[in-house]
């Protein structure tokens, strides 16, 4: 009974109220949602996307929907690996021994990092590979006898395959698994990604990250955190080679695409035929700079939640986003992590366009004289992946960390701010928050509060949660993070925790026994 009870009053904290306008905003992105489904449907079985055409129809449906399962996990479970670091693990060992298997390894040494910086580069990959099966070659081509209008909107802009692969593919299961991490990753599947993405951070590609990294802690004086030891001899040359590798990557990806550009050779070209090359790559930085300031608004807003208001922001678009954020107890916080994973997903989809290349392969005039096989893998646009995860994405996140205020006195961050907000407002995207409580049903997850207690209740328990405290070069990672495990708002008050803690515990334990 007393389970129960429990259950049901973590239930009540964390649930959103039913109101008319929030039914009204449900209602219609479920709608929309549907409605997206139906359009992507429709270009895959007319063969107007690259899989389709390439493949086949049930290839490109296939793949789709697999690649949505996929991104739904990596999603969520970041979530979770970057909400549990500070519990102890003995707590959920015997309930969730997957979960266990997975913590054990992501939190050894530096592997948290080491996942997050893999896993970046495998949410590009994936949305890229989403946007190659759903979004259409020629948006002008007749879908389900929609007006010009609506084309333009759901087809040239691409909001059909924004709406499904937000809602579908990242915030349903980052609204569960932002308050259900025991549960959500205790499962092989969630270990299966887990190790994948330390495989892609193993290989290099995305190692100039780590020089980047470098170049900002020495420019800032911040020290790069650390959980292993310097490396020395073979760990030391293996590490610096595959930074020279992933150079080179890095360096081939943006050749590729910047003379592709130049030349016509792009899906962007095809799709808008006015937009000349020098513009085209222009935008293509445009959006890769909106995706980074993005990301790093994300890394720079959690880092001021827990700090004093005086020291949050000292210029006025600083105190404009200060005051606009954390409003009332913080409510535009989640809101804003909202809006703005709707509008990295455009970006990452209209950065998708000016990288996929529509060069024929065996016609002779391949980029730089690649094999055929290589010209086919290039059309597909994967570079843009590389380019982007590294270039829009970890240095983004890397300076926000270690120049969070500077980020809050930038008047675009108030801007996008702003804009992310109206998104999340319209409710664009609100069916996830229907969808996330029918996996929740479905899945039987329970919030973490109900295994593990709250953070109060880990104290009073001997079990407080470890001071974690990122510093210069850590990614922090997105999604709705920035709240303790089992807390009832994501914008408490700092609860205290370790030595002090526990010796003002056992004071007052003292003084009741005696």
């Amino acid at each position: 009974m007393a389970d129960t009870t429990k259950e049901h009053s973590a239930a009540d904290s964390h649930d959103i109220p039913l109101t008319p306008f929030n039914l009204v905003r449900y209602a219609g992105s479920l709608g929309l949602l549907g409605f997206s489904i139906a359009i992507v449907g429709a270009l895959m079985f007319t063969g107007n996307t690259r899989v389709a055409q390439d493949a086949n129809p049930w290839v490109a449906l296939i793949v789709c929907i697999l690649a949505i399962v996929w991104l739904s996990m990596i999603e969520g479970q970041q979530a979770s690996l970057v909400g549990l670091p500070p519990v102890d693990p003995d707590l959920y060992k015997d309930s969730h021994p997957l979960t266990y298997k997975n913590a054990a390894l992501a939190f050894k040494g530096d592997n948290l990092d080491r996942y997050l910086m893999g896993r970046q580069f495998m949410v590009l990959l994936v949305v890229f590979v989403i946007n190659q099966c759903s979004s259409p070659l020629d948006p002008s081509v007749d879908v389900l006898g929609l007006p010009d209008g609506v084309k333009f909107v759901f087809l040239d802009v691409g909001l059909a395959s924004i709406i499904f692969t937000c809602i579908l593919g990242q915030l349903t299961t980052q609204v569960n698994a932002s308050h259900q991490m025991i549960d959500y990753i205790n499962n092989y599947f969630a270990l299966f990604t887990l190790y994948v993405a330390m495989t892609v951070e193993f290989s290099g590609v995305m190692h100039s990250s780590y020089l980047i990294q470098n170049i900002l802690s020495a420019v800032s004086g911040k020290p790069i955190q650390t959980n292993e030891p310097p490396r020395t001899g073979f760990t030391f040359a293996f590490f610096w080679g595959r930074v020279l590798m992933s150079l080179a990557i890095l360096g081939f990806c943006l050749a590729v695409t910047l003379v592709a550009l130049m030349n016509g050779d792009t899906a962007v070209a095809v799709k808008y035929p006015s937009i000349k090359p020098g513009l085209a790559i222009f935008l293509l930085f445009f959006f890769m700079s909106v995706v980074g300031m993005l990301e790093g608004m994300q890394i720079a807003f959690f880092a001021v939640a827990k700090i004093p208001a005086s020291e949050r922001g000292n210029s006025v678009f600083g105190k404009k986003t200060c005051d606009l954020l954390f409003k009332g107890n913080g409510q535009n916080l989640p809101g804003f992590m909202i809006g703005r994973q709707l509008t990295v997903v455009a970006s990452f989809f209209l950065v998708g366009s000016f990288t996929s290349l529509t060069i024929t392969p065996g016609e002779g005039n391949n980029i730089f004289g690649v094999s055929d096989g290589a010209q086919a893998f290039l059309n597909y646009g994967f570079q843009g992946a590389v380019i982007t995860t590294i270039l829009a994405s970890i240095s983004w996140q890397l300076a926000a960390s270690a120049y969070p205020i500077a980020f809050l006195n930038n008047p675009v961050t108030y801007i996008l701010l702003v804009v992310a907000l109206f998104l999340e407002f319209i409710g664009l995207c609100a069916g996830a928050w229907v969808l996330a409580r029918v996996q929740k049903s479905v899945m039987g997850f329970q919030y973490d509060e109900v295994y593990i207690g709250t953070p109060e209740d880990r104290i009073n328990n001997d079990h407080p949660d470890k001071e974690f405290a990122p510093d210069m070069g850590h990614l922090a990672g997105g999604g709705f993070m920035g709240h303790q495990v089992g807390s009832h708002d994501a914008l408490d008050g700092p609860v205290p925790h370790s030595k002090d803690a526990l010796e003002a515990k056992r004071s007052r334990d003292a003084l009741e026994t005696a």
